[in-house]
C-alpha cells in the first residue's frame, strides 16, 4: 500500500480503499504540479538568452554561464540538504524554500550587471534544489515500491512541463511586457508553489529506522559512495544534465542566426519540442519495471543520440525533430535514473537523492562552462560533439545500474 496517498492531500487520504487508481492519479497530478512550480525558473530564462545577451552586452558563453549559474546553487543545496536531510521537515522545508525563492527571482529584474545577475541565479538554485531534494526524499520515503516509479515519473514529468511551459511563458511575457515583467511573473509562480505544497502535503518528518540510519551523515555518504550502482547513477546524473543543458542553452544562439533567424517569440514556440516528453516521461517507471533499468536507460540515450546529427542541419524542421528526440531521451533517462537512486539506496534515501542531485546540477554547470567555450571558440559542431561524448559516458556508466538480489524474489 502507498503511504504517499495518505500524506499528499487530506481529501485523498480520507477516501476508502476503492478508487485507488483515481487517488493515485490525483496524487501524481499534485506531484507533477509541485515539480513544475519548483523548477520552472531553472530553464525558462534560456528562452530569452539572446535578449539578455544583448541587454548586458556580453558573449553567448558569458550569458549562458550566468543564466545557468543556478545549477551551482542547486549543486550546493543538494549537498547541504543531503547532509541535514534527516533533521528537515519535508513540507516546512519545501514551503520555506519556495517562499524565499520568490525574492531573488523578483530581484533579477533589477540586476545592474552580469555578476549581480549570476549571484541571484545562484541564490535561485539554492532554493530550487532544497525544495526539489526534499520532495524527492519525501516520495522515496512515503511511496511503496509499486507506487515509487509512477510518483518519481510524475515528478520528472512536472520538470519536463516546466521546461516547455516555462520557456513559452518567459518568451511571451518578455516579448510583450519586457524582461523585468518576466521575472516578476515567475516570482509569483514561486509563491503559488509554496501555497500548493502547504495545502496538499501533510507535515512529515523523515523516516527514522534504527541501526545504520542513526549513523552520522558522513558515514551515510560513505556508504552511498561505496555502493557501485549508486556511484554509477551519480555519474550518470552529471552526464545527463551536462548534455541537456549544453543542447538547450546554445541552440538558442544557433536559431536566432542565419539561416533560421527566429524572433524571440518564435524561439519560445520552438520549445513545443518538449511536448512529446511530457507524454512519454510518465511511462519511464513502467518501462524500467518491464524491461529493466539498464535497457530502458540505454534505449533513452540512443534516442537522444539519434537527435544530435539533426541539430547540425540547416533545415529548421530537422532541428526541431532533433531537439524533440534529445528531450525525450534525456528526460526518460533522468526519470529512470532518479527512480533507480531511490531503490538502490540501502539507507537514508534523502541523502542519496541529495548527492544525486548535487552531481546532476554540477554536471549542468560544468556543461555550460565547457560547452560554452567550445561554442565560442569552435562553433556549434564542436559543442554537439561534446554533448555526444557526455551521452556516451553515461551509456558506459549504465553497465553498473544493477540492483542487488531482492529478498522478495526468493520464494
Amino acid at each position: 500500500m502507498s503511504h504517499a496517498s495518505s500524506h499528499i492531500s487530506p481529501a485523498i487520504s480520507v477516501a476508502g480503499a476503492q478508487g485507488g487508481a483515481l487517488r493515485a492519479l490525483r496524487r501524481n497530478v499534485i506531484i507533477g504540479v509541485i515539480a513544475f512550480l519548483t523548477v520552472v525558473d531553472l530553464f525558462a530564462t534560456q528562452a530569452i538568452l539572446p535578449a539578455l545577451t544583448k541587454a548586458y552586452g556580453v558573449t553567448p558563453a558569458a550569458m549562458g554561464l550566468a543564466v545557468n549559474a543556478s545549477t551551482l546553487g542547486m549543486a550546493v543545496a543538494g549537498v547541504s540538504v543531503a547532509f541535514f536531510s534527516r533533521r528537515l521537515n519535508r513540507r516546512s522545508g519545501t514551503v520555506l524554500s519556495l517562499c524565499v525563492l520568490a525574492i531573488p527571482t523578483a530581484l533579477l529584474a533589477w540586476a545592474p550587471d552580469l555578476a549581480s545577475f549570476a549571484i541571484l541565479r545562484v541564490l535561485q538554485g539554492l532554493c530550487m534544489a532544497a525544495a526539489f531534494t526534499l520532495t524527492l526524499a519525501y516520495l522515496g520515503e512515503e511511496c511503496s515500491a509499486m507506487d515509487a516509479g509512477a510518483a518519481f515519473a510524475a515528478y520528472i514529468t512536472g520538470n519536463v512541463a516546466s521546461n516547455l511551459v516555462g520557456r513559452l511563458i518567459s518568451a511571451g511575457v518578455a516579448d510583450h511586457l519586457g524582461l523585468a515583467a518576466n521575472f516578476y511573473f515567475f516570482s509569483a509562480l514561486n509563491l503559488a508553489g509554496a501555497i500548493l505544497v502547504y495545502f496538499s502535503v501533510r507535515s512529515t518528518m523523515p523516516v527514522q529506522p534504527g541501526g545504520e540510519a542513526l549513523a552520522s551523515p558522513l558515514a551515510l555518504w560513505s556508504k552511498h559512495l561505496q555502493n557501485p550502482p549508486l556511484r554509477a547513477a551519480f555519474g550518470i546524473g552529471f552526464c545527463i544534465l551536462f548534455a541537456f543543458i549544453g543542447t538547450f542553452t546554445y541552440i538558442n544562439f544557433v536559431l536566432v542566426r542565419e539561416p533560421h533567424a527566429l524572433s524571440m517569440m518564435a524561439l519560445g514556440l520552438i520549445y513545443f519540442v518538449f511536448l512529446p516528453s511530457v507524454i512519454t516521461t510518465p511511462f519511464a517507471g513502467a518501462a524500467a519495471q518491464r524491461f529493466g533499468t539498464r535497457p530502458t536507460f540505454w534505449g533513452a540515450l540512443a534516442l537522444a543520440g539519434l537527435g544530435l546529427p539533426l541539430l547540425l542541419l540547416p533545415n529548421l524542421v530537422a532541428v526541431i525533430v532533433g531537439l524533440a528526440l534529445v528531450g525525450i531521451g534525456t528526460f526518460f533517462a533522468q526519470a529512470a535514473a532518479t527512480s533507480f537512486v531511490g531503490r538502490a539506496a540501502t539507507t537514508d534515501r534523502g541523502s542519496a537523492s541529495g548527492i544525486y542531485l548535487a552531481c546532476y546540477f554540477f554536471g549542468g554547470l560544468v556543461g555550460t562552462a565547457l560547452l560554452g567555450q567550445l561554442f565560442d571558440q569552435f562553433g556549434w559542431l564542436a559543442c554537439v560533439a561534446g554533448i555526444a561524448l557526455s551521452l556516451a559516458v553515461a551509456a558506459l556508466l549504465a553497465v553498473r545500474l544493477k540492483l542487488p538480489a531482492q529478498p522478495a524474489v526468493v520464494t
